[in-house]
């Protein structure tokens, strides 16, 4: 009798997943580009970066659900670098932005029952975390037209009785693009007529990939919106975990927020003491790392244009931020195919399109994170496959 999986379609491995895990197995290498791990990509850090974890103040035990006041106000203090004001008060720690959206869905929704709208395209980490707790992913459209814009009237059809809350990426991963506040506006109109929270999600807003590209949210008045943050991009520390998120609207909303995340933090206590204490070190030891990985991602993201400037056939779509950009390439093949043969032929890794529910077309994304010299030979490889 075949055997079938207890586990849900999407937990399974996709083929090209087990292709890299042969190809890792056998031993190839590979030209990775789609690195996202700063730890792993070349970037330096000062030896002493994570010493103070080691502060004698760790050693004291005394749990506060929603974080030490010390770490909360590094954190506003940080935002405030950013032109962006929150009070120490509204802001609440977690172990990671993963973590602070699985809270958000506790607070807001009823298992089974309740709809969060997330955008497409995207990265596919919702469609589990939404899964995990019981809520139901809806999509709403992100449209291209020589840069990308929400589509109002997906977000329309897309809203039912059931919504609970609206989830923006901004910069989004992989796609690049930073909404703008007339459309940030439409959608906490929306919100605030029909009781629904505004999650926005910013862990990219430290890296434009050009002067001038305003990447912190204008956040609407009218409805309760959280922002979300953390270590991993904004210090490169992926390893420390510790992310946060910051209330705003309208004051009774935040205090009832406030005060039911309190409790479903007192459950987990997740954020351990050392991260907390050390964070205003960490906050404040980020910039030397995000020096790096700006520079890192500007770099490729004008490498990969001006190299595929050279195959007509090939389009570098429009990106404002983050460490990824999304290539439409001609659809004389599938997506998987494509990536498969890059893989088992050219021995270069990148994600294809339907990864991140980007449709009309054939779409590879690549990660501007990469090291130059694998990205640049990388690319080249990618670009002679699919126009070639």
């Amino acid at each position: 009798m075949a055997m079938t999986s207890r586990f849900p379609s999407s937990f399974e491995p996709n083929p090209v997943t087990r292709a890299l895990s042969r190809a890792r197995a056998a031993g190839q290498p590979l030209l990775d580009l789609t690195v996202t791990n700063p730890t792993r990509a070349g970037v330096h850090y000062d030896p002493e970066i994570l010493a103070p974890l080691a502060a004698p103040q760790s050693l004291i035990y005394e749990p506060v659900p929603l974080g030490l006041a010390t770490a909360r106000a590094a954190v506003s203090a940080d935002y405030r670098r950013r032109h962006v004001e929150i009070p120490p008060d509204r802001i609440v720690l977690t172990a990671s932005t993963s973590e602070a959206y699985a809270w958000l869905f506790k607070l807001c929704c009823r298992p089974t029952d309740d709809e969060v709208l997330i955008p497409a395209p995207s990265y596919p980490l919702f469609d589990h975390l939404t899964r995990m707790d019981g809520v139901r992913a809806v999509p709403y459209r992100l449209d291209y037209h020589g840069r990308w814009a929400l589509d109002v009237a997906s977000l329309d059809d897309a809203w039912s009785d059931m919504v609970r809350a609206v989830l923006v990426v901004s910069p989004n991963n992989p796609t690049g693009s930073v909404l703008g506040a007339e459309e940030l506006q439409a959608i906490g109109e929306r919100c605030a007529e029909r009781d629904a929270v505004l999650i926005v999600d910013e862990v990219f807003a430290d890296y434009p990939l050009r002067n001038g590209v305003e990447t912190a949210a204008v956040m609407p008045s009218a409805c309760l919106s959280v922002r979300l943050g953390g270590l991993s991009k904004s210090a490169g520390l992926p390893q420390v975990k510790l992310g946060w998120m910051a209330l705003d609207g309208p004051e009774a909303q935040v205090a009832n927020a406030i005060d039911k995340l309190e409790l479903i933090a007192d459950t987990y206590l997740s954020v351990s003491t050392p991260v907390q204490v050390a964070a205003p070190a960490l906050i404040a030891s980020g910039e030397a790392v995000r020096a790096q990985i700006r520079a890192r991602v500007r770099r490729n993201d004008a490498a990969i244009r001006a190299a595929a400037g050279r195959h007509p056939a090939v389009d570098v779509l429009t990106a404002d931020g983050g460490w990824s950009v999304v290539m439409r390439v001609p659809a004389v093949r599938p997506e998987e195919e494509l990536v498969l043969t890059l893989l088992e032929q050219d021995h270069v890794l990148v994600h294809p399109g339907y990864f991140f529910d980007l449709a009309d077309g054939c779409h590879v994304i690549v990660s501007l994170l990469t090291p130059p010299d694998t990205f640049d030979t990388g690319a080249e490889r990618l670009l002679d496959r699919v126009d070639g």
